[in-house]
């Protein structure tokens, strides 16, 4: 039945999405500006309850996308009590693993100047907003933020609880908060590791 409303949600609010291997447990909280554009691949996993993922806590997903943004979620992608705001743009590639209660946002929210903070328009209009990119294949444990202008490199790995606010390479594990650099990741061409 949630499979159902959550299918409902997602054409009244006009996110385009994959029905081939959708899978929803639970109902999502979403939000989606009507000159929003959301996309979502194949084989679209989304965990709302604390029975379908427990690592996500008590947590809903929550999509929020603001006027004139963009969020592109790739095939085989699953979360689970995450929250994704897109002021700008989000774009998460092909086998992303998202783990539970994750966050990822591509804005400040407020501006960081004090003044300009004191007024609601023109804290608005002063948020910094930078695109994320999540590249494909890669991981981000749970419970991670992710913050605005990063992009997280082909096969990488996040470990869990860590706070992202720069951009990691390719096969790389990072972790920590802020997150650093741990170790490389052994890539196997033609079965042997380089």
């Amino acid at each position: 039945m949630t499979n159902i409303f959550t299918k409902f949600m997602f054409k009244l609010n006009r996110i385009k999405y994959s029905p081939e291997g959708f899978f929803s447990k639970g109902k999502p909280n979403i939000s989606i500006h009507h000159t929003a554009k959301v996309t979502i691949g194949k084989n679209f996993k989304i965990n709302n309850t604390i029975m379908s993922n427990p690592i996500g806590g008590k947590e809903k997903c929550l999509l929020i996308v603001r006027e004139n943004s963009t969020l592109v979620i790739g095939n085989n992608v699953g979360i689970s009590g995450t929250t994704i705001v897109a002021q700008k743009e989000i774009i998460i590639e092909d086998n992303v693993k998202i783990g539970g209660n994750v966050r990822i946002y591509d804005t400040d929210f407020h501006s960081l100047e004090a003044d300009k903070r004191k007024i609601a328009n023109r804290d608005k209009e002063h948020t910094v907003k930078k695109r994320v990119l999540l590249r494909k294949n890669s991981f981000i444990g749970a419970h991670t933020t992710i913050l605005k202008g990063v992009e997280v490199g082909e096969n990488s790995i996040i470990g869990a609880c860590s706070v992202i606010a720069k951009d990691i390479p390719k096969n790389e594990v990072w972790a920590g908060n802020p997150a650093r650099f741990i170790k490389k990741i052994d890539q196997p061409i033609n079965g042997k590791s380089i």
